[in-house]
């Protein structure tokens, strides 16, 4: 048995993690984040780096995979910002016959994108909040998305309408 995995991806302080949350909340769905599980294995003392990062989302693909043979629905936010990482839940879904839905949120306007990065706390003590000038480095580095992806523009919307439209067009609400 099996549910469906859908992957909200996007680049820091577009919403992902708060349209995570409700969408996991509404759907009865698990929710896992990425910076929540890179935070914990910060605060084991392990070094900060490209290791950690990887090790996170490896972390979080087993605990979506098992959640998934349960027949449990997973909601993971990650950036997602590369093939290798999108590879991830790719495995995952093969590995339990889950339904993969990349979800790519955007925010096209700049203002509002820096008033949101400005206004972050997120209560992660060893995950730093990124800079303008990290979001606009990862913006340059993001691959092209090779797989279907439902994109929607956070921008003018809350969190909760984020994911209804996202319940919508995902067909669970």
């Amino acid at each position: 048995m099996s549910g469906r995995l859908v992957v909200l991806s996007g680049l820091p302080g577009v919403g992902k993690t708060s349209v995570a949350e409700i969408l996991a909340a509404r759907t009865a769905s698990v929710h896992l984040s990425i910076d929540a599980v890179e935070d914990a294995l910060l605060a084991c003392g392990l070094p900060r780096g490209w290791e950690v990062g990887v090790a996170a989302y490896e972390a979080t693909r087993a605990m979506a995979e098992l959640n998934l043979r349960l027949g449990h629905d997973v909601v993971v936010d990650a950036v997602n910002d590369s093939d290798e990482a999108r590879q991830t839940w790719r495995t995952a879904a093969q590995r339990t016959g889950a339904d993969l839905q990349f979800v790519h949120l955007v925010l096209a306007e700049e203002q509002e994108h820096r008033r949101r990065l400005r206004g972050r706390e997120r209560g992660l003590e060893h995950v730093g909040e990124p800079t303008w000038a990290d979001v606009q480095q990862r913006r340059a580095d993001y691959a092209v998305w090779s797989d279907a992806v439902v994109e929607i523009d956070t921008g003018g919307r809350t969190a909760d309408d984020v994911a209804d439209l996202l319940a919508t067009r995902l067909g669970s609400g």
